[in-house]
């Protein structure tokens, strides 16, 4: 063991595991109602502010590209710092950084500058990043037969925060008129606050650091810096079916998820909505994100990570069926905004868990990265070609896009089912743990 997890690593005892696995959790709840409030309240009208600025339609959807980028560029070094330090540097260096992001773009928008904007909007995502690191931070001490549930429960405190945000976009933006700065970039200031609020919460509070805690609980052999590198990480889930399942499930959910909600505020400018009413359509789109996430963790506990995964697909074609077809009716572009949200639960969900069910302990940090990665990577390509869909073919043929991503998802996923069922990878099922409540296994 490191000297950082020496200092750092309080032995604990079965009967004060739960404890600490509770005080964790409040911690990382509070965090992610302040981040969550962050990061809603900037997205809120950031594609509107990258049109203004930019003054194009088919550059607007570049700017939440810049912020899932960011998250993606940042997602291998922060687990790698993670993997070295704990979840506790990690999260406090990413929301510092998406602190400066933000007021990045406050000064972009007060100047004009749209690359300017696309730099702040690429380190905002650091903030997004760290509210989706602490869900891992929240299974570290977890059960495994709990371990869903740990996650969602961490997921779900992102509500507060994430329906309240939007809705104050316009007060923020109301409350730098006098200041020379654009209402559109008013939020940005507001998130850059809280983010600092939630650095400090995190720096001061998350004590015992809970990475490093459930290191020091593991068997001495698992305990090795070579055991624990990004490369065993890489090399665990190459060696996992089901870990590439949970990436894949993780990827293109936030793909579909990232790319729709994205262009849905221009599509609602199009067809009339004020401000107010596409602030009340994303809140109910982020209620469908976060709200529900604890429904989705009982059921992938119960019912096992493959089922819900199912769910999530069929939650993402009904959004996309729904929001693609709405034109100018928006109480149907809500119900779809809401669908949408809700799948991505499912999704997140059941994937971070089986992600974490499917690879050893010490290469967790690693794999985990690896995940988050690949989904703002892919949300990314998505987001920026969401813009010129919209742009050339129609927000129609966005949702209808996104829909066909979920035909390779269900393949996947009936065909690693179906070859556990079949018992035709019993080395790989001797290697993954999985939760004795899984009734996929």
């Amino acid at each position: 063991m490191s000297a950082v997890e020496r200092q750092t690593a309080v032995p604990v005892d079965a009967e004060g595991l739960s404890a600490l696995q509770r005080r964790t959790s409040a911690v990382l709840i509070a965090s992610q109602i302040l981040g969550g409030l962050g990061v809603a309240t900037g997205i809120a009208l950031a594609v509107v502010l990258a049109e203004d600025i930019s003054g194009t339609e088919s550059l607007a959807g570049l700017a939440p590209t810049a912020t899932v980028t960011g998250t993606a560029v940042l997602s291998m070094p922060l687990a790698a710092l993670m993997t070295a330090r704990g979840r506790r540097p990690g999260l406090v260096l990413a929301y510092l950084i998406g602190a400066l992001g933000a007021g990045l773009c406050v000064i972009a928008a007060a100047v004009g500058n749209f690359p300017l904007l696309l730099l702040g909007m690429a380190a905002f995502g650091a903030a997004s990043s760290a509210n989706l690191q602490a869900r891992f931070a929240a299974a570290d001490l977890a059960e495994p037969q709990r371990r869903a549930r740990a996650i969602s429960n961490v997921v779900w405190a992102t509500t507060i925060g994430a329906v309240l945000g939007p809705n104050i976009a316009a007060p923020a933006g109301r409350s730098v008129s006098g200041l020379g700065i654009p209402e559109t970039a008013g939020p940005f200031l507001w998130a850059s606050g809280v983010f600092l609020l939630s650095a400090l919460l995190v720096a001061v509070l998350l004590r015992p650091d809970p990475l490093l805690t459930a290191r020091a609980l593991a068997p001495v052999e698992e305990q090795s810096a070579e055991a624990r590198s990004i490369r065993a990480g890489l090399a665990a889930v190459r060696a996992s079916a089901r870990a590439r399942l949970a990436l894949v499930t993780v990827a293109v959910s936030h793909t579909a998820m990232v790319s729709v909600m994205s262009m849905t505020p221009v599509d609602l400018d199009h067809h009339g909505a004020s401000i107010d009413l596409i602030g009340l359509v994303i809140s109910g789109h982020i209620a469908g994100m976060y709200a529900f996430s604890p429904i989705m963790g009982r059921l992938s506990d119960r019912f096992g990570r493959f089922s819900v995964i199912g769910l999530a697909v069929g939650l993402l074609a009904c959004a996309a069926l729904l929001a693609g077809t709405a034109g100018g009716s928006h109480w149907q572009s809500a119900a779809g905004l809401f669908l949408l949200g809700l799948g991505w639960s499912a999704g997140l969900v059941s994937g971070s868990a089986l992600l974490t069910d499917s690879v050893p302990q010490p290469a967790r940090a690693a794999a985990q990265g690896l995940s988050d990665l690949t989904m703002n990577a892919s949300a990314g390509v998505g987001g920026a070609a969401a813009g010129l869909i919209v742009a050339q073919a129609g927000y129609g043929w966005l949702n209808l896009i996104a829909a066909c991503l979920l035909l390779p998802l269900g393949a996947l996923a009936l065909f690693t089912r179906g070859r556990r069922r079949a018992g035709s990878s019993i080395s790989e099922e001797q290697r993954e743990s999985e939760s004795p409540l899984d009734t996929d296994s």
